[in-house]
């Protein structure tokens, strides 16, 4: 559900009083926000904002296009790693089978094996 329209956009007093500072003094200065639900406002395009996202600080350009939007839109959360099971991407070794030995190699290798074992015969 949305926000109503008569209380205004949403945006921390803290993340406010940055981005005042920042357009007073004309400074390029990433500002550093773990504020994810703070909308973007007209006064913020320009700036980069670094957007928290669990992990890391996502650095985010400001455009006239994000505004009324949340900042948390812009720093996803999540790594899509694609569908499917394992062994199913092209070149995956973990499910092929082993490769059959050359029949020469085999034949050579199962004399030499059972020639140990056998004892000869004395009388």
């Amino acid at each position: 559900m949305s926000r109503s329209l008569k209380k205004g956009p949403f945006i921390d007093h803290h993340l406010a009083k940055k981005v005042a500072d920042a357009q007073a003094s004309r400074t390029k200065k990433p500002i550093k926000t773990w504020s994810r639900r703070s909308m973007v406002t007209p006064d913020m395009v320009g700036l980069t904002i670094q957007v928290h996202n669990g992990r890391q600080h996502m650095p985010v350009f400001i455009t006239e296009n994000m505004v009324s939007h949340k900042l948390g839109e812009f720093a996803p959360t999540r790594i899509f790693k694609g569908h499917g099971a394992v062994g199913d991407k092209k070149g995956d070794e973990g499910d092929k089978k082993p490769a059959a030995a050359p029949a020469g190699a085999a034949a050579a290798a199962a004399p030499a094996a059972a020639a140990p074992a056998a004892a000869p015969a004395k009388k």
